[in-house]
């Protein structure tokens, strides 16, 4: 087991996957060195309990947003009740938002441009309270960096990136991070190890995207946040720097990026 303590930047332990061992895992991510978890918010009827449950727990630290997957159920009302919300100094981010253009609807159009608006929307809303943004970008990283060079957000985190090394640098100049996880696991995965074996580490964050996206070791299971120290092990297994340093240097980047009081 790695030494250094790691974080994962982007894991959703609030979702109902965890409810009745959800303890047990944190319980276990201390174990192994995951002492601290950062859970974005993805619909308006989540934020408070996931606020509330962020103020108790030292390990957990909460964004809140409103994801683009789930936009049936977003509502004009909820940008309100996000902008009130965000005066919390508990909250540490904006997201997940985003856009995902990777899902098809009867009707693109339509859905993309509620997707615009609601990502505009909070891109404004994390200036306006000068966080940074946990972003979702699904087959749109044009789109997504196009609006963020207009609306300019406070940094953030490009999360489960896999695009490609123009983009990344484009995301690197914006203040961004840029997340990875699960897929690294898989030898598979070439195009995404080979971009993060040439990256700049201080560009690197890691993440599970828990309950998803699971690890190689635990393929066709759950995956959990508990798992994160098999990313930081693929990490290390194609990089030149060693296992100490991947952590300690990935740490201070999540840390760093999303003001985390740690």
């Amino acid at each position: 087991m790695n030494s250094i303590p790691i974080i994962d930047s982007h894991c959703h332990l609030d979702f109902a996957a965890f409810d009745q061992d959800r303890e047990r895992v944190l319980s276990n991510c201390q174990t192994v060195g995951v002492n601290n978890i950062v859970v974005p918010g993805v619909l308006a009827n989540s934020w408070e309990s996931l606020l509330s449950w962020s103020k108790r727990s030292t390990a957990v630290h909460c964004a809140l947003g409103l994801h683009p997957v789930f936009l049936e159920q977003h509502q004009e009302e909820h940008l309100h009740t996000l902008d009130h919300l965000l005066k919390d100094k508990q909250v540490i981010a904006v997201g997940e938002i985003g856009l995902d253009f990777f899902i098809k609807k009867a009707d693109i159009k339509k859905d993309h441009e509620k997707q615009i608006y609601f990502f505009k929307q909070q891109l404004s809303l994390a200036k306006k309270h000068d966080l940074p943004v946990i972003l979702h970008t699904r087959k749109s990283h044009d789109a997504t960096l196009q609006l963020l060079k207009k609306y300019q957000p406070n940094g953030g985190i490009a999360h489960a990136f896999s695009g490609s090394m123009q983009q990344a640098k484009q995301y690197l100049d914006l203040g961004f991070k840029l997340g990875f996880g699960g897929m690294l696991t898989f030898e598979r995965s070439r195009k995404l190890r080979q971009l993060a074996k040439e990256l700049p580490l201080d560009a690197i964050v890691l993440e599970t995207d828990s309950p998803d996206m699971t690890v190689e070791q635990h393929r066709g299971e759950r995956n959990s946040p508990e798992y994160l120290p098999y990313v930081l092990a693929a990490l290390t297994s194609i990089r030149a720097e060693s296992a100490d340093k991947i952590a300690t240097q990935t740490y201070e980047n999540t840390r760093s990026v999303l003001a985390l009081p740690l």
